[in-house]
């Protein structure tokens, strides 16, 4: 098990909000951050801080993405024409584990890294365990079928906790699913306010 994911609920705390929505974050319990300094008063925040939140908010977000990769997909981001913030919002998306998440068929985004590298799902019938893997439009992305009866599989599909988005569709009774176009940021169902625009001012200091 990685440290990503033994430390996950710590992002929460570290960053004080509920990354991901789930009724079981400490954050719902606990507002302050972890250790013995968790609860010391907070003093206004610069400019610098507020930027650097917003992008240990987005990386959290998607499964606590290393900085170097994270880098790849705001330079990547610069480099295509339009808005960079958009941009960097949907190469984010656009990651098979994101999209895995999204079809409901893991519970967090480290759920769909972990089924992902364990060799469950497929693009378009071939196997894929990269969970970097930039899906494109108007592929589809299904559970294996020794896979599909899997505990950690049904528990997803059933939970209450989000729905799926508008710019994917599935069918939880075969476990396929297909993306269907790259999404904005105003389409993308965060639990909170995500600011790509302060990702993109970090990184043009």
């Amino acid at each position: 098990m990685s440290k990503r994911l033994e430390s996950k609920y710590k992002i929460n705390r570290r960053l004080g909000v509920n990354l991901w929505g789930r009724a079981k974050s400490p954050v719902n319990r606990r507002e302050y951050g972890p250790g013995q300094h968790g609860q010391r008063r907070k003093q206004k925040p610069s400019d610098f801080s507020i930027q650097l939140m917003a992008k240990q908010k987005l990386k959290g977000y998607y499964g606590n993405i290393s900085e170097k990769q994270f880098r790849k997909y705001y330079d990547e981001a610069v480099r295509r024409k339009g808005d960079t913030s958009e941009n960097l919002i949907g190469l984010l998306e656009r990651r098979l584990d994101a999209v895995v998440y999204r079809l409901k068929f893991a519970i967090t985004p480290f759920a769909a890294r972990q089924f992902i590298s364990h060799g469950h799902v497929t693009v378009n019938g071939k196997k894929v365990n990269i969970p970097s893997y930039l899906v494109k439009e108007g592929d589809v992305i299904e559970v294996r079928e020794k896979s599909k009866h899997l505990a950690i599989v049904l528990d997803s599909v059933q939970t209450g906790e989000r729905d799926t988005p508008e710019y994917v569709e599935v069918d939880h009774r075969q476990m396929k699913g297909t993306f269907l176009r790259t999404p904005v940021l105003s389409d993308v169902p965060y639990p909170v306010q995500m600011e790509p625009n302060l990702v993109v001012e970090f990184y043009s200091r």
